[in-house]
C-alpha cells in the first residue's frame, strides 16, 4: 500500500504564493495565509499595476535597461531577462484566471511611471490592481482540487530533517499548535515594512517567513535594500495604524507634482525625470524637504473631475481624511514600500536549504537589483510562481518526492516581540534604517539590541541585526541604500558596486 504524498506547503496567499498554488496541477498543495483568503498581505493594497512591454513600439529590451536603470545596475542581468521576456505571458496568464485589466479602444490602457521609458503599466480597476488580480487568483484556487486553504494560521516554525526542508508548524486563531509534514515548502510571505513606524504594507509583512528561513541556515542577500515610497498619505496625529494609504506612483504619471509648503517644486534639477524619478531618490528628496522643516505635497489638481473613476481607492481614501484632491494639495511622507533584499535564491526560486523555496517580495533572486522599478512587483510574483510551480509539478520531482526519509526532525522557530518591545524596535528602526543611514545610528541599533538578550533571539530582533550588518558593510550609497556618512553621500548613484569598489555618481543632489 503506497503512503500518501506528502503535499508542497505554500506560506503566503499573496500573488506569488496564489502563483505557485495554481501552477502545481498534479501535486497537493497546501496553501497557508495568515489572513482570510483574497484578503491577506500585500497584493491586495497595490494600487500600481504591472509592467509588460506590450505595446508595438515598445519591448522586452528596453523593459529590461529600465529595470536595469533604476537598480542601479546591481541586478542579476539574467534575472531581469527573463522576468521582462516573460511579461506579456504572465499578462496572458492572468487573463486566463479571469483578471480584467482596464481597456482602451485598442487594446489594455497602458499608464506611463517613475523609471519607465515607456506607457506600459496595465492597470485593473483603476487604482485597485492588486486587489482585481488576488480576488481572481484566490476564486481559481478555490476551486482547484488540489489546493487545500488554511486561512487565519500563523506559521512560526520550520521542519528540517538531514538539513533539508520537510515541513512548518503553525499557530492557529485558537492557539493551537500544528505541525504539517511537506515534500517541499515555499515561502512567499512577502516584505518587512511593518518592522517601521509607518509602512504602505498591513501588520503581516513583518518578514516573519524571512526570518524563518534565516533560522532554517538559508543565505540571505541584499538585505539593505528597502524602497521607500515618496508618497504615502500623511498620518494625522491620532492616527495609530502603521499602515498609511499609498498615493500611487501613477498619480504623478498622470501629472501630478510634489511640491512644498509654498508651492515650490522641489523635483526640479534634481533629476531629469523631475517627479517621475526612480523612487529611491524622490524618496529621499522628500525626505530632505521634512527632515529640514517644510512640508511636502503632492499637487494632483490636474487630474480634476477624473479623480473619482481614475483613483477611486486614492479619492476615497483623502475624502476620508477631508481632502479633496480636485482642489487640495494631498500631504504627503516618505515610508517603507518594499525589500528587494531577501532569502538567497536562483532562477527557479531554490534557497540554499534543499526542499526550502522563496518567491516574491521574501526572495532575492536579484531581479530589482538596489532599487525596484516601479509596477515590477506582481510581475516577479506571476514570473517566477509560474516557474517555481512548473518545476515543482515536474515528473522528476514527483519521482524524488517518493524518497521518504527516517532522519530526525529539527523544529526551527524563535519567539515574536511583545507589543511594547516591538513599538519601540519599530521607531528605532525607522531613524537608523531609513532613506538616509550613518554608522553611528546603525551601531547604536545594533549595541541596544544585543544588550537586551529577549531582543537579540527573538525573531525581528535577529532579523534587524542582520540588515544592520549588511548596512554597516555596504559603506557606499547605492540604489535605495543612502549612506549621508560616505563618500558619495551628497550624489544620486546611477550605478556602483559593493564595498570597496567604485560607485558611478551622475547627477548631484543639492
Amino acid at each position: 500500500m503506497e503512503s500518501k504524498p506528502r503535499p508542497i506547503v505554500v506560506v503566503g496567499a499573496g500573488v506569488a504564493g496564489l502563483t505557485v498554488a495554481l501552477s502545481v496541477r498534479h501535486r497537493p498543495v497546501v496553501l497557508l495565509t495568515r489572513g482570510e483568503r483574497g484578503r491577506s498581505g500585500s497584493t491586495p493594497w497595490a494600487q500600481g499595476g504591472i509592467a509588460a512591454s506590450w505595446h508595438p513600439d515598445d519591448h522586452p529590451t528596453t523593459h529590461a535597461f529600465d529595470t536595469l536603470r533604476a537598480g542601479s545596475e546591481a541586478n542579476n542581468s539574467h534575472a531581469v531577462e527573463l522576468l521582462t521576456a516573460s511579461a506579456r505571458d504572465a499578462i496572458e496568464w492572468l487573463i486566463r484566471h479571469g483578471v480584467s485589466f482596464d481597456q482602451e479602444r485598442d487594446g489594455p490602457a497602458l499608464c506611463l511611471e517613475g523609471g519607465h521609458s515607456h506607457a506600459r503599466i496595465l492597470h485593473a480597476r483603476g487604482d485597485g490592481s492588486g486587489r482585481e488580480i488576488v480576488e481572481a487568483l484566490s476564486t481559481s484556487a478555490s476551486i482547484a482540487a488540489n489546493v487545500e486553504w488554511r486561512e487565519n494560521v500563523d506559521v512560526d516554525g520550520l521542519l528540517l530533517r538531514e538539513h533539508k526542508a520537510c515541513g512548518v508548524t503553525l499557530r492557529t486563531q485558537e492557539g493551537a499548535v500544528e505541525v504539517i509534514e511537506a515534500d517541499s515548502v515555499v515561502l512567499a510571505t512577502g516584505g518587512l515594512g511593518a518592522l517601521y513606524q509607518w509602512t504602505s504594507n498591513p501588520p503581516e509583512c513583518d518578514g516573519s517567513g524571512l526570518a524563518l528561513g534565516m533560522l532554517a541556515g538559508a543565505r540571505t542577500a541584499d538585505l539593505e535594500f528597502v524602497q521607500f515610497h515618496p508618497t504615502l498619505l500623511c498620518p494625522s496625529g491620532t492616527d495609530e495604524r502603521s499602515r498609511l494609504e499609498l498615493i500611487s506612483e501613477a498619480v504623478r504619471g498622470a501629472g501630478a507634482t510634489l511640491v512644498d509648503e509654498t508651492g515650490f517644486r522641489f523635483m526640479e534639477g534634481i533629476h531629469p525625470l523631475r517627479d517621475l524619478a526612480p523612487r529611491d531618490v524622490v524618496a529621499r528628496s522628500v525626505w530632505r524637504v521634512r527632515q529640514a522643516g517644510g512640508q511636502t505635497y503632492l499637487d494632483a489638481r490636474v487630474i480634476g473631475d477624473a479623480w473619482p473613476t481614475r483613483f477611486p481607492s486614492i479619492f476615497r481614501a483623502c475624502q476620508q481624511r477631508g481632502i479633496d484632491p480636485r482642489g487640495d494639495l494631498i500631504p504627503v511622507v516618505p515610508a517603507p514600500h518594499f525589500h528587494m533584499g531577501g532569502l538567497s535564491v536562483d532562477l527557479d526560486s531554490r534557497t540554499s536549504v534543499v526542499d526550502l523555496y522563496a518567491v516574491g517580495e521574501v526572495a532575492c533572486n536579484g531581479v530589482h537589483g538596489a532599487n525596484r522599478l516601479a509596477s515590477n512587483s506582481l510581475l516577479e510574483g506571476v514570473v517566477f510562481g509560474r516557474r517555481l510551480g512548473a518545476l515543482l509539478d515536474s515528473d522528476d520531482w514527483c519521482n524524488r518526492s517518493k524518497q521518504h526519509c527516517t532522519a530526525t526532525t529539527t523544529i526551527v522557530s524563535a519567539d515574536t516581540l511583545g507589543q511594547e518591545h516591538l513599538l519601540t524596535l519599530r521607531q528605532r528602526v525607522s531613524e537608523a534604517l531609513g532613506p538616509e543611514r550613518e554608522h553611528e545610528a546603525m551601531q547604536d541599533l545594533s549595541e541596544w539590541l544585543r544588550s537586551d538578550e529577549r531582543l537579540a533571539h527573538s525573531r525581528q530582533g535577529n532579523l534587524v541585526s542582520e540588515m544592520l550588518l549588511s548596512a554597516m558593510r555596504r559603506r557606499r550609497s547605492i540604489g535605495a541604500h543612502f549612506r549621508s556618512d560616505a563618500v558619495n553621500a551628497g550624489q544620486y548613484v546611477a550605478t556602483g558596486q559593493d564595498v570597496g569598489e567604485a560607485s558611478l555618481a551622475t547627477t548631484d543632489i543639492p
